[in-house]
């Protein structure tokens, strides 16, 4: 139980750089943020595929399957969903919506056969909700009007499409695992790697023409080449690769339904980098929100203990 919570703690202080990463490359579309950083995750895992090759030659065509079907919908329909978001709507919005995602994850997983009764996991569930209320009041309040109501508009859209995303990626890999028990979580991580990689690839020539014939963009490293390749690699090692090993390994541990609820994690980690990105402390509701959201976790870890 420790462990697979460690896991997921650590995963989500990594993925909760991808919200603020957009914020920082504010001139860059959203398909070259998705596309560039799953380029860089794919070729990291070309590297370290070399260090684990007898394990992967040992993959069956249904897990190839399984990885592309998870790297397109999880690594990079996501992420161009949340990078069109965060830039279309600011932060706040989108992390709002991707804040309950330990909510719809939690309930979706629990009507599973191996369900934990509904009376021991509402608790939590409750206590998180509460807290993501709370912060997501404070952020809200953060808004200005730099953005059109076609933008929040648009942005709701591809948070809510982020959301679906993320709701399904989580359950299919953790449901994958374990029916895969000899599957190592470092293998799968390079497996998903490996199968972002031709789609990453079609991606950026896709948008490589695209603005080609449209313009709008200095393709392919854009105007601040350093910084976007930087970040890039950045995402692709610490976000895509190391997340996504913690993450298999905490799905292996946990069950789904206390996985989900972990994803808070990364929640309060978008919001931590926001604010160190600001220059600015959090205000009291979003203190007392972070403290509810820190307890939901607590009381779900408790309540799957118990059982």
């Amino acid at each position: 139980m420790l462990e697979g919570v460690s896991c997921a703690l650590g995963a989500g202080l990594l993925w909760g750089l991808v919200f603020v990463v957009p914020l920082m490359l504010p001139d860059y579309p959203p398909a070259m943020l998705s596309f560039g950083r799953y380029l860089s995750f794919g070729v990291i895992a070309l590297l370290l595929a070399c260090t684990d090759w007898p394990r992967l030659q040992s993959l069956q065509r249904q897990d190839w399957e399984k990885a592309f079907e998870l790297a397109l919908v999880g690594n990079i329909l996501y992420y161009l969903f949340l990078s069109a978001a965060v830039q279309l709507a600011d932060a706040p919005l989108p992390t709002m919506l991707i804040g309950t995602l330990p909510i719809v994850i939690a309930i979706v997983a629990n009507f599973s056969a191996a369900a934990l009764p509904w009376r021991r996991l509402l608790p939590s569930l409750l206590v998180i909700a509460t807290g993501i209320a709370l912060v997501n009041r404070h952020e809200m309040a953060l808004l200005d009007d730099r953005h059109s109501a076609q933008d929040y508009f648009l942005g709701t859209l591809f948070a809510l499409a982020a959301v679906a995303a993320w709701t399904w990626y989580p359950l299919r890999n953790s449901r994958w695992l374990q029916q895969r028990p000899a599957l190592a979580s470092g293998t799968w991580a390079i497996a998903q790697g490996l199968a972002t990689l031709p789609l990453a690839l079609l991606g950026m020539a896709a948008a490589g023409l695209y603005f080609q014939s449209h313009g709008g963009f200095d393709f392919p490293l854009g105007a601040s080449a350093g910084r976007y390749v930087g970040l890039m690699l950045i995402l692709g090692f610490c976000a895509s690769w190391l997340g996504t090993l913690l993450w298999n390994r905490a799905s292996r541990l946990l069950p789904a339904a206390l996985v989900g609820q972990l994803i808070v994690f990364e929640t309060l980690a978008a919001f931590a980098y926001a604010f160190i990105l600001r220059g600015a402390l959090p205000g009291s509701t979003a203190l007392i929100g972070i403290a509810l959201l820190v307890g939901g976790v607590i009381l779900g870890v408790r309540a799957f203990r118990g059982g």
